[in-house]
This record gives structure tokens, C-alpha cells and sequence, in this order.
């Protein structure tokens, strides 16, 4: 337990200082595959569950596997309800990614079930994340501190707000949603859109007034896609995930039987 505690403050720090942060992204509810991920180097690895079928049991495999490798782990949950915070951080979360946060009254909501009094109403249990009762002392005592909390700005009125949402103390990083952004702004799939892209820049410089780290996610990260990335203001990047990764070898597979069979 002090293990992954370092980590996430390590993590914590990072996002907070700007330095770079690489993560892994899991969709299939299967701990192999996050064991695999947890190979590669990443700081953390970061849990679907908003887009994929993945459940509260799976979810705590895929963070157990995560930790027994030294990773942190934050699931990424699929709406603003303070039941599913509070199963999966007793289920051992480092912290959460929360998706379409718009306002900083929400900001609010998120912090109050995220964290433990005074900061926050948390219930206190026994559980996975407490050792089972083993380290209910040093892992309550901890929390506040070490525990990580990312928004997703994803409409118009997120980043209009931007500043205020990230004013929030307790709040260490945001990431852009491009594809929903672009729906809130009546333009939908269109992300090279100039108008996404002035959001989107916002959001960074926001960011970077407020010090708190920025992500993006490439389909097919390189060398030179992520030195873009970096140079163009974000500070993480996730670095694909199980289903792009399939995805893309799909495509790939495809084409080579194609272009086989033509030859026939």
C-alpha cells in the first residue's frame, strides 16, 4: 500500500509541476490486459467505464492487477453519481476521471464525494483500498492529499467556465473531449474544426495559468505525434488504448487479405 501511495503522489506532482505523463487506457474488462499495459512504462492506467460494459467487480481486478505491477490506476466513471466514486475508490481508484464536468458547482459535487472530512463527506469503510482494515490509519490519513481528481471539459459551457472549474484547489488536471465538444458547438465529428481548436487551446492556457496538468489522447501514438502533442501545450498524453490498438490492427489485417486476394 505505502508503494502505490508514493506512486500517486509522484503522479500528483507531476500533473501539478507540468512535467510529462503517459497512460495507458483500458476498455475490456479483463485484468491481462491491463497486466500487459502496466509492462510499458505508463504512469497511470485509466478505466473506461462511461463508454464500455465494463462492471464494478471488473473494475477492481483491473486496479488490483494495476497495483500488483505498481501503477496507478483511475477509472474513468460514467456520470457524476456519488455511489459509483465511492465503490470503485473503496475498491482501491487513486483517484477518478470525470467525464462532462461544465461548471464549478459541480466541481464542487465531485470534490465533496471524492474526499474524506473536512475536505470532503466520503464514507469511511473497510475495504480493498483500506487493506481490508490492515491500513485504515495510514490510507485515510493519506488520502486528501495523494488522491487524484481529473475533469474532462466536453461542451461549450465547460470551457467557458474553464477557470472557474479549475480554480477548484482540489482539482489536478483537465482533459478535452474533443468529439463531444464538437456536438456542443452544433458541429459534430468536425475536431479540426477552427472553432474546436480555439476551445481547445483555452482550456491549455487555462491550465497552464492554474497549473494543473492537461491531456490529450492519440489513436496512433509516435515519436512525432507526441512531440507535437507536448509542444502544443498538453502535459499528458494517453497513449492509445486496447480497442484503438485492435482497431488499427483490424484495419491493418484488412487490408493485407484484400490486397492478397486481389492478387489471385
Amino acid at each position: 500500500m505505502k508503494e502505490i501511495t508514493e506512486r500517486r503522489k509522484e503522479l500528483k506532482k507531476k500533473l501539478l509541476s507540468g512535467g510529462k505523463v503517459y497512460a495507458g487506457w483500458t476498455s475490456i474488462g479483463h485484468p491481462v490486459i491491463t497486466e500487459i499495459m502496466a509492462r510499458s512504462g505508463v504512469d497511470f492506467i485509466g478505466i473506461d467505464i462511461e463508454h464500455s460494459t465494463i462492471s464494478q467487480e471488473q473494475s477492481q481486478r483491473i486496479i488490483a492487477a494495476c497495483h500488483q505491477n505498481g501503477i496507478v490506476c483511475l477509472p474513468r466513471i460514467a456520470s457524476h453519481n456519488m455511489e459509483m466514486i465511492k465503490r470503485l475508490l473503496d475498491s482501491g481508484a487513486d483517484g477518478i476521471i470525470v467525464p462532462m464536468v461544465n461548471s464549478p458547482g459541480e466541481v464542487e459535487d465531485i470534490v465533496r464525494w471524492a474526499k474524506y472530512t473536512p475536505l470532503g463527506s466520503r464514507s469511511y469503510g473497510i475495504s480493498r483500498a483500506q487493506g481490508y482494515g490492515f491500513d485504515f490509519d495510514d490510507y485515510c490519513s493519506e488520502w486528501n492529499d495523494s488522491s487524484i481528481i481529473i475533469v474532462q471539459i466536453e461542451s461549450k459551457e465547460g470551457v467557458e467556465n474553464i477557470d472557474a472549474i479549475l480554480s477548484n484547489p482540489y482539482i489536478d488536471g483537465a482533459m478535452i473531449g474533443p468529439y463531444d465538444l464538437s456536438g456542443s458547438l452544433g458541429i459534430p465529428g468536425q475536431i479540426e474544426d477552427p472553432r474546436i481548436v480555439e476551445a481547445g487551446k483555452k482550456v491549455i492556457d487555462s491550465c497552464k495559468r492554474h497549473k494543473k496538468g492537461c491531456g490529450t489522447q492519440l489513436v496512433e501514438p509516435d515519436e512525432e505525434n507526441m512531440e507535437e502533442a507536448f509542444s502544443y501545450g498538453f502535459s499528458f498524453i494517453v497513449m492509445a488504448s486496447d480497442v484503438f490498438l485492435l482497431w488499427k490492427w483490424g484495419e491493418k489485417t484488412r487490408s493485407l487479405i484484400e490486397n492478397s486476394n486481389s492478387k489471385r
